[in-house]
């Protein structure tokens, strides 16, 4: 091995281990997800794959501007397949993901570029996805009742609507976990951020018609054959239901919390209390459904309002 293969590897490692103690960071500091901790560290490889070819000598501490200018620029011109670029949303997380790195390494006393130097792309607005009740309706209505499997997948979506839970927060759930008597049960979301979730009614009557249905001992709420059920089975679920009752658009299980979200506010609630119920840590992120909700109020406005022209 050269001399200089030997300095690369060694950068390498060094920057490895960083990497590492910042994904130990936001596992332990930050209470982030796996998915999370999965996602920080292929945007990190990435940009550590990216440097070492444009410069086998890099160390963090020589990071500067340029070099992220140059890495901005790769991200704009990359190829994931043939004519697949990254979208401006994923470039966004590549750096989002770099600028925490950089943080982190600061407060360890790293001599590095300051993070709040790097500005951060501009995105595309996205347009929220979400039902109005007709259609949240039909989609509720849409699995059938004979069995455990159809009694299973009704009690989720009725769940879904009736708590804004993010899929990952359903799919971690225990049997023990729901207290029945006062319709509500206790949750740990994004950033370990514990919440009360409140079950309507009719969510509650669904899902202990499905829960005396089983006869398994798992003690997870919802499963499969396999046992516990996945986020991604959860995600395809909602979407047999969105074409089985052919709606307009195809929902998510996010744009069910949408859904949840827009009907509390459209039906009185203040932001404030919506943003506990979702878990958001900050209002701003909330406020996003305000957006919507403004505009139904417009519509009402025009339809009612006295002086029309």
């Amino acid at each position: 091995m050269s001399d200089k293969q030997k300095i690369q590897t060694k950068n390498e490692t060094l920057l490895n281990q960083y990497v590492n103690d910042f994904l130990d960071y936001l596992e332990i500091e930050r209470h982030c997800s796996r998915l999370t901790q999965r996602n920080y560290r292929h945007y990190l490889s990435r940009f550590s794959n990216w440097v070492f070819r444009q410069n086998p000598s890099f160390i963090i501490e020589k990071l500067d501007l340029a070099t992220i200018t140059r890495y901005r620029v790769y991200l704009s011109r990359l190829e994931t397949k043939p004519g697949m670029s990254l979208s401006r949303a994923t470039q966004a997380y590549h750096i989002i993901a770099l600028r925490s790195f950089l943080k982190c390494l600061i407060k360890r006393d790293v001599n590095t570029l300051a993070p709040e130097k790097i500005e951060l792309p501009k995105t595309e607005s996205r347009s929220l996805k979400f039902l109005n009740t007709e259609q949240v309706e039909r989609l509720l209505s849409s699995p059938g009742i004979s069995d455990e499997r159809q009694l299973r997948d009704k009690a989720i979506l009725e769940v879904l609507f009736s708590t804004g839970l993010r899929v990952s927060e359903l799919t971690n759930l225990n049997r023990e976990t729901i207290d029945f008597n006062r319709r509500e049960f206790g949750v740990i979301g994004k950033g370990g951020r514990p919440r009360v979730v409140f079950l309507s009614v009719r969510a509650a009557r669904w899902l202990k018609t499905y829960l005396d249905k089983r006869r398994d001992q798992e003690k997870a709420l919802f499963v499969s054959d396999l046992g516990r059920l996945t986020d991604r089975s959860v995600q395809r679920l909602v979407g047999k239901y969105c074409r089985k009752a052919k709606l307009p658009v195809t929902i998510t299980p996010h744009g069910l919390r949408h859904s949840y979200a827009t009907d509390l506010l459209m039906g009185g609630a203040d932001i404030r209390s919506v943003q506990e119920m979702l878990g958001h840590k900050n209002i701003a992120t909330t406020q996003i459904y305000t957006h919507i909700t403004n505009q139904q109020l417009q519509k009402v406005h025009e339809l009612h309002h006295s002086l029309k022209e």
